[in-house]
């Protein structure tokens, strides 16, 4: 009796091994299909690579790899920050990472004034570049500025020897934190006229604040561009800064842009 009952606790706990060997084997091909993207992602005005730090880390625990780099003058950069960094020079940035790291089928994410600069990158690599997101970020059309979709961005901060000095900077906040920026970046026009780059599939994210309502968004410059290139178009109710509110949400939304 006691050998039987050995023998039957044996083919049951082969069986049970049998099904748990299967069951790892399918989560693990699971996982190994699940898509894995190379974001490099443009931060915004007066911002750094620092503030998607936590997007950084969050994607790549989740098995993508991510650049974050920090246009010059801007962040840990801003020691080279002069009057003469156009959009030029920021697109030139994120094409060197690019190039030089041998990066390719980029996601390609801009928040806000990072869309002016994607939209250059996009112009200059489109073969590089697999998707773009945009990211409550500047749509610009062939020659349009940053300043022309937002003159406000002017209006209303202060401007000194071509350095802008934006409303919401605050020189008491402690490091890392928003610094001022050169005027040319806002004022140059940027370039997107290459065919292969307007056929690039991309996707507009608009993050949607308390005090907004997604009709009035909808009426935006940026949105209708975004809409008129057929482009994929998605809301994520948070205030302008979503990696720093709502990290989990929007680290969600990048990882399945490329799919949508």
């Amino acid at each position: 009796m006691t050998a039987i009952l050995h023998v039957s606790l044996l083919f049951a706990f082969g069986v049970a091994s049998t099904f748990a060997d299967q069951s790892n084997s399918s989560i693990t091909i699971a996982a190994s299909e699940k898509p894995h993207y190379t974001f490099v992602i443009v931060h915004g005005s007066s911002g750094g690579g620092w503030d998607w730090k936590m997007m950084d880390s969050l994607l790549t625990k989740r098995g993508h790899s991510v650049y974050r780099p920090t246009l010059t003058g801007l962040g840990e950069r801003m020691h080279l920050n002069s009057p003469e960094i156009d959009l030029t020079t920021h697109v030139n940035d994120i094409v060197n990472v690019i190039l030089f790291e041998d990066l390719h089928d980029v996601v390609l994410v801009g928040h806000s004034y990072g869309g002016m600069v994607i939209t250059g990158v996009m112009d200059r690599i489109p073969r590089r570049i697999s998707h773009a997101v945009f990211l409550d970020a500047a749509v610009p059309e062939d020659g349009e500025s940053a300043a022309d979709l937002w003159p406000s961005i002017i209006s209303d901060s202060r401007v000194v020897d071509g350095i802008v000095y934006f409303p919401w900077l605050d020189p008491t906040y402690p490091v890392p934190g928003d610094v001022p920026q050169s005027l040319g970046t806002l004022t140059e026009p940027v370039s997107f006229n290459n065919p292969e780059a307007i056929r690039l599939p991309a996707t507009f994210i608009a993050f949607i604040a308390n005090e907004q309502t997604v009709e009035a968004r909808a009426a935006e410059h940026s949105w209708q561009n975004a809409k008129a290139r057929g482009w994929s178009i998605h809301t994520l109710d948070s205030d302008h800064n979503a990696q720093r509110s709502h990290p989990e949400e929007l680290a969600a939304l990048l990882e399945t842009a490329p799919e949508r």
